[in-house]
């Protein structure tokens, strides 16, 4: 699976991004996707997760209200619409892939085989 993310760029706080992250190589209704973030020196921070179908969701608390994952299985991507953005979004995110045939929710980096490069997101106070 390749997985390719787009979307991040500097931004002001208060304002909004959409990332959008494109998948290739496998069915891509098969796969559970999410998005993760990290800043230098620090782990990689779950963000969102969607289900295969798309009816299930989770959010970390820290972006809930705020950010929504959203995919369309047919164009085979995945995006994560980011409002009211704070100075500590500040990263670079990641959207990654599960390919297991399980309802499982992985909010770990561990939980996902595939990943994108990247895309900075940058939020000015």
């Amino acid at each position: 699976v390749q997985l390719q993310a787009s979307g991040g760029g500097l931004v002001q706080a208060g304002d909004s991004l959409r990332l959008s992250c494109g998948a290739s190589g496998r069915t891509f209704s098969h796969l559970k996707m999410g998005w993760f973030r990290q800043v230098p020196g620090k782990e990689r921070e779950f963000v969102s997760h969607i289900s295969r179908n798309g009816r299930t969701t989770y959010y970390t608390d820290s972006v809930k209200g705020r950010f929504t994952i959203s995919r369309d299985n047919a164009k085979n991507t995945v995006w994560l619409q980011m409002n009211s953005l704070k100075p500590e979004d500040t990263a670079v995110y990641f959207c990654a892939a599960d390919p297991r045939n399980t309802i499982y929710v992985g909010r770990s980096s561990r939980d996902y085989e595939y990943w994108g490069q990247g895309t900075l997101v940058t939020v000015s106070s």
